[in-house]
């Protein structure tokens, strides 16, 4: 599945999945580094669609209060 695709629950469940991938003794350093740099990939999807759907709300908020 392509990035963009993701949905932000999908991109919470990785990133869950990463963290105990990352908390197991047996993950290597090599992996670690590739872990980190997709939780980085996901950690800026989540945090661009937690910013846009703020801005959406705010802009709604905005629309239904009184002139």
């Amino acid at each position: 599945m392509e990035e963009n695709q993701l949905t932000y629950k999908q991109a919470v469940t990785e990133l869950e999945e990463i963290v105990k991938k990352m908390q197991d003794p047996e993950c290597s350093i090599d992996d670690l580094s590739a872990l980190t740099k997709r939780s980085k990939e996901l950690l800026e999807l989540c945090r661009a669609r937690l910013t846009a759907t703020d801005e959406e709300l705010q802009k709604i908020l905005t629309d239904l209060e009184p002139a």
